[in-house]
């Protein structure tokens, strides 16, 4: 996994998840306490409400991304950026300061200016955007959306997110974002579910990863709550990213959002790595098949080796003693492996999906274990 430095800020697996906190210029912007005209006045909420409360960065937003608003051209964008500079000169704090937007223009305008990095939510559908990143050799976080620069993250299936990272390339300083939230009118709260559940697919880029889950629907509507009391959901479905691999979590409730985060580091699964003069050993976080299909797909490998993989472990019960008897014997000889204990009505049975879909491909029908393997081999994703 490639670790990202920002303006002297590391991101990524060797270091601490980092809290993204926002402060937007934007009248139009939904979320109030956040939002400023004055460049005093939002100096003063970002020493107060974001750094001292833990946030890494301070990403600025020059205009709404919510659909329902006009888009602003770039130069409209430019227009609010004169705020955005007097306020990031006005801070006292420090941080890394993110300039939001979809237009090359602006983000070379805002680095060249005092900026840091970029938060591209139209994920490089402007295709300058990757070539002024690597001029000012600048971290970028990079949105899922299609190849439209009115469409942010307006996308629903989660091969078609992934693949949308894919637009106009990634620069060695990408961060990448898969656009939780209602992007588009036919996204669904499940879409977003089944994205979450899939989290760890998207380390298959070898690039950091950064989710905003603040309060979205698809949290509230688990626990039937409304947004001003969504805090607790989200800060459990921080925990949950963070160990699933997430190493930036962008968010209005800084102070709280940076424990959750540290509480799913600490927790996180162990990666083993190793390095010396002649190459690195990195263990990679992978639990499924499909996870394992996204390295090997960045690498160039046989997408077929992703079924033997990963091990799976099932327990066996309620079987009659010929029926385990002939899986047992079944499994002779072959990739998966039968473990019977001390208890006569229970066993366990370890193998990589490939293996005990090879082992359900030859084992004979009239065998009593054929349809137990079968209906067991169709399950694996």
């Amino acid at each position: 996994m490639r670790n990202v430095d920002a303006a002297g800020l590391g991101i990524g697996d060797d270091h601490p998840p980092r809290i993204m906190g926002v402060l937007n210029v934007s009248q139009e912007s939904p979320y109030k306490p956040s939002v400023f005209n004055s460049a005093g006045e939002a100096a003063e909420y970002v020493d107060r409400e974001l750094i001292d409360e833990g946030a890494d960065i301070v990403d600025v937003g020059l205009e709404s991304a919510n659909k329902k608003f006009e888009v602003l051209s770039a130069e409209g964008e430019l227009d609010r950026l004169d705020t955005a500079i007097e306020t990031i000169e006005s801070v006292s704090g420090d941080a890394i300061f993110s300039i939001e937007t979809r237009y090359h223009e602006v983000a070379e305008e805002a680095l060249s200016r005092g900026f840091d990095m970029v938060n591209d939510i139209c994920g490089f559908a402007d295709p300058k955007m990757p070539e002024v990143c690597r001029e000012y050799d600048v971290a970028v976080a990079k949105m899922a959306s299609p190849p439209d620069l009115e469409r942010p993250g307006a996308v629903e299936d989660v091969d078609d997110i992934y693949e949308a990272l894919s637009l106009n390339g990634l620069t060695d300083k990408t961060i990448v974002d898969p656009a939780f939230g209602g992007w588009s009118e036919a996204k669904t709260i499940e879409d977003d579910r089944e994205t979450f559940r899939r989290l760890r697919e998207f380390r298959g880029y070898g690039q950091p990863i950064l989710v905003s889950i603040n309060r979205k629907n698809f949290l509230r509507s688990v626990a039937g709550r409304d947004t001003e009391e969504a805090l607790a959901v989200s800060l459990a479905a921080t925990s949950m990213a963070v160990e699933r691999g997430a190493h930036i979590i962008r968010t209005h409730d800084v102070r709280e959002t940076r424990d959750a985060a540290l509480i799913g580091a600490e927790f996180a699964r162990n990666r083993t790595r190793t390095a010396s003069d002649e190459g690195t050993i990195e263990e990679l976080d992978v639990t499924t098949t499909r996870e394992a299909n996204r390295h090997l797909d960045r690498l160039g490998g046989d997408p077929n080796a992703a079924a033997d993989t990963v091990t799976r472990v099932f327990e066996l019960s309620g079987f009659s003693p010929e029926t385990r008897d002939e899986l047992s014997a079944a499994t002779t000889g072959t990739a998966v492996r039968f473990v019977a204990g001390d208890r006569t009505d229970a066993a366990l049975l370890f193998g990589t999906p490939g293996a005990i879909q090879s082992l359900a491909g030859a084992i004979e029908d009239t065998n009593p274990a054929a349809g137990l393997l079968t209906r067991l081999a169709a399950q694996f994703e």
